[in-house]
């Protein structure tokens, strides 16, 4: 049939996009005020419409994305980018959806340009009559009083665009939207550099930017963790091309957007300590990039004057309990089994899934330094991991290794599973931003459906196009993911930490040749969605 072709799944995928956006603009995050009349709430029927036009949309945009990713699979090589800009224009103009995280960056912009120390408190510090207030007034839940977890190279981004914009809601959400699709054209420069000679480009920009994930979360949503995928793995791409400094001060840029960019240091250093050799080659790879980039970081937030206070915020978001957090939900339980007050054994538990996942992120890198492991599919498995035993998880979480994971072995089956996670994880939220009952059952479903479709129909271990290095690798790493999903249907740690274990234990067949190209062998139900 012809909705199952290439071009049909195009115009498919680009109604989806239609309803959703159209849906958004009676049921997505819409401001508490400051609309001009085009963002407002317009009674509860026309935005109960919405929200169904919306899901609607975005079935039809998931559909459309994975039968893309069949033919892929299968050989074809359909006009993906094409695609992706059909798919992201009926966006552009869209009110905020699935978060209202939008509304704290440009709050925290204009605390910023108002003089409010933004390490120090929330949005809530604008007064009714600074800039900035309108936005302040339709920040979601606990996040009124949060300091900003960014680091100040963000905060220059928003107070830019909160400058420009005189703080007003609809062009200043417009102007952050223009710095999503910035990073989305960042993520796929940088994958499809990645992907040549690991493995089909068109098939790592399906799975890196096409992505339904990243579409809702990124364009839709502007968080900006699609920022701060795109500077890292810029820069990882620039160090596989022996541009190691340059892009080691690409890092310290994304650890200056989110500090979970650090880890792409280590495998950095890996293809360093690689391609020098050596006990002195792994000195270098130790140091030299670590240096490198917190230079950059002290430099920017110098710049920014901002101050150092991003030192002592990489935990507040932490405070808030997601259900898709393993770590947390397992520590409550038990904090509840076995004491009144809950918060010392889940504390705990955090800490040890931190501890864990450290492990895991060194074992991954021990063995990209060892030839048994391609490093940027191992910097990928090691986000997943680090992820999956936070204390905080959110569905766009995921594409911090997904992204990485596609450039280098997106059809191997640690691709196919995270293929299907995405699918799942995209249900998680409405278009309003919060997080229902029914958004979990949905996730739910189709991760249970999309783990039976990889059991009848799994993806070979190499792609159609080339076998290129770490797709075998991969096909070893991701056998087991299936496995691990199974056990953790809707949530994020118990589905993916145990793919991101199996593959710092996965046997040295299959990927030894694996090698970076020129170097040697939230919250509760009721409560939005942030951060």
């Amino acid at each position: 049939m012809w909705v199952f072709s290439a071009s049909g799944c195009r115009w498919l995928g680009m109604g989806g996009s239609l309803a959703v956006a159209a849906g958004g603009w009676a049921a997505g995050t819409l401001p508490v005020r400051g609309g001009w009349g085009l963002w407002e709430p317009r009674g509860s029927a026309l935005a109960t419409a919405g929200n169904l036009l919306a899901y609607l949309g975005l079935a039809l945009l998931v559909a459309a994305w994975w039968r893309y990713g069949v033919l892929l699979a299968r050989g074809g090589r359909p006009g993906v980018r094409a695609t992706l800009a059909c798919w992201t224009a009926p966006l552009l103009l869209a009110p905020p959806l699935h978060s209202a995280d939008v509304y704290s960056y440009i709050a925290q912009g204009a605390m910023v340009i108002e003089g409010h120390d933004v390490y120090g408190g929330g949005p809530a510090l604008l007064g009714p009559d600074e800039l900035g207030a309108d936005a302040a007034a339709s920040v979601g839940g606990h996040w009124t009083d949060t300091p900003a977890p960014y680091g100040p190279a963000f905060l220059v981004l928003a107070r830019l665009v909160t400058a420009l914009t005189g703080g007003a809601i609809v062009p200043a959400v417009l102007g952050m939207r223009l710095l999503a699709v910035g990073a989305l054209l960042l993520i796929v420069w940088a994958v499809r550099g990645l992907a040549e000679g690991r493995g089909g480009r068109d098939g790592a920009v399906w799975l890196a930017a096409l992505n339904p994930l990243v579409l809702i979360h990124v364009v839709g949503g502007m968080h900006n963790d699609g920022l701060m995928a795109g500077l890292m793995l810029a820069g990882v791409l620039l160090a596989v091309r022996g541009r190691w400094v340059l892009g080691a001060v690409l890092v310290g840029l994304a650890m200056m957007v989110k500090s979970p960019a650090a880890v792409a240091l280590l495998f950095i250093g890996v293809i360093v300590a690689r391609g020098a050799g050596g006990v002195r080659g792994l000195l270098k790879g130790l140091v030299l990039p670590g240096l490198v980039a917190s230079a950059v970081a002290a430099a920017a937030t110098v710049a920014a004057g901002t101050g150092f206070g991003w030192l002592r915020t990489q935990s507040v978001a932490g405070t808030i309990h997601t259900a898709l957090s393993a770590s947390s939900d397992l520590g409550l339980g038990l904090g509840l089994l076995f004491g009144d007050d809950p918060e010392p054994v889940k504390g705990a538990v955090q800490k040890l899934g931190l501890l864990l996942a450290a492990l895991v992120v060194l074992e991954l890198a021990r063995r990209s330094w060892r030839g048994r492991l391609d490093p940027v599919l191992g910097l990928g498995l090691a986000l997943v991991a680090l992820v999956a035993l936070s204390p905080m998880v959110q569905p766009w979480y995921l594409l911090w290794g997904t992204t990485a994971v596609a450039a280098a072995a997106w059809h191997s089956r640690a691709g196919q599973f995270l293929a299907v996670l995405s699918a799942a994880l995209v249900w998680e939220t409405a278009p309003s931003g919060h997080t229902p009952w029914y958004g979990f059952a949905a996730a739910g479903a189709v991760l249970a459906a999309g783990l039976l479709w990889m059991r009848r129909d799994p993806w070979p271990v190499t792609t159609p196009a080339t076998s290129g290095a770490g797709t075998s690798g991969a096909g070893t790493l991701g056998a087991a993911t299936s496995g691990a999903g199974t056990s953790g249907a809707g949530t994020l740690g118990a589905a993916t930490s145990g793919a991101a274990a199996s593959g710092a234990g996965t046997s040295d067949a299959g990927t030894s040749g694996a090698s970076a190209p020129g170097t040697e062998p939230k919250g509760r139900g009721a409560e939005p969605a942030g951060r």
